[in-house]
């Protein structure tokens, strides 16, 4: 009996020491327990959100927490880039750039956040080919015809972009140097917006992301002059690459990553990574990518920041080169 009486004074004495004992694991211990936010600084139907969209779903089988998405375009990504980098450093908030994200730190000199210091890289997810799409009725059947144009009236032809600092603005201005042609860079919020200007007549040109232009192209409303991949992509196998094309150095990789706060801990950036990677390597996604011109393109954190750096640096050069600036 006397055991039994001094039994729970001790258990509580014992509680009161050691909050935690005797209690189950708390869920927020446990990454993730809640919905995870995928930022896309893109448009919705943009090449960045397809992408983000179709990895998300399959992570969110396997995390078993819902992966939003939430677009907000605007400045070429760095709206987004500000957002994330400012947020809350927990793993659930999770910036989806392309290939443009490395140029940003050059194109605009005062950004609210350090794109190498403030955000870390989890890993990048695919790659994909941007392809040189023009109206049909221009009558412009090949990158010479466009070139010719160009050099015949300097400055009087125009392209698209997905918006200043995009990957599909980058894209243009390498081509653009390479091809030692000048043309009016008209920028918009997204692809779709871009690729309806290039649809409409109003705008020349535009580097769009594969997996967004294939309708339009099959349908016969954007006709096809290149792909700026290293290889010619499967799904236009006529379609030479930017430098088959006549256009030396002008092949250019976009890609689209996972990037978080650098103050995300350790363990959610890796479990973010292997899921990422797992569902990157299922053939239902291996499939589903393949039918956009995208393959997987994983890497383990610490290699993609390196690899981040290298391309925040090669596109310094680049941006002076083309004098880039914001608009």
């Amino acid at each position: 009996m006397k055991s039994s009486l001094l039994f729970g004074p001790l258990l509580a004495a014992l509680v009161a020491l050691h909050p935690g004992a005797g209690a189950q694991p708390s869920q927020a211990s446990v990454f993730p327990s809640k919905p995870i936010r995928f930022i896309v600084p893109f448009s919705a139907g943009s090449g960045t959100d397809i992408a983000a969209r179709a990895v998300g779903e399959l992570m969110a089988r396997s995390l078993g927490q819902p992966v939003v998405v939430e677009n907000r375009p605007g400045a070429g990504g760095t709206i987004a880039a500000a957002a994330v980098a400012k947020g809350d450093a927990d793993g659930y908030t999770v910036l989806v750039p392309s290939s443009g994200h490395a140029a940003n730190p050059s194109i605009y000199p005062n950004l609210s956040y350090d794109t190498l210091k403030d955000l870390t890289g989890v890993t990048p997810l695919v790659a994909l080919p941007n392809v040189l799409v023009v109206n049909p009725a221009k009558g412009w059947k090949s990158v010479a015809d466009l070139v010719a144009a160009a050099k015949a009236k300097p400055g009087a032809l125009n392209y698209a972009s997905a918006g200043v600092g995009s990957a599909t603005h980058f894209n243009a201005e390498k081509f653009r140097l390479q091809a030692g042609i000048t043309a009016v860079h008209v920028p918009f919020k997204g692809t779709p917006e871009a690729m309806g200007d290039v649809v409409g007549g109003r705008s020349d040109w535009f580097f769009a992301p594969l997996s967004s232009a294939l309708p339009l192209i099959r349908e016969g409303r954007l006709q096809a002059l290149a792909v700026s991949s290293a290889q010619r992509s499967a799904l236009l196998p006529d379609v030479p690459t930017t430098v088959e094309a006549g256009v030396p150095g002008s092949d250019y990789t976009f890609w689209v990553a996972l990037v978080v706060p650098a103050a995300t801990p350790a363990a959610a950036v890796a479990r973010l990574q292997q899921e990422a990677a797992k569902a990157l390597a299922t053939p239902e996604l291996v499939e589903r990518l393949a039918r956009l011109g995208a393959e997987p393109m994983v890497m383990p954190s610490a290699d993609f920041n390196v690899f981040l750096r290298g391309e925040v640096e090669a596109a310094a050069r680049i941006v002076k080169a083309a004098e880039l600036k914001p608009q």
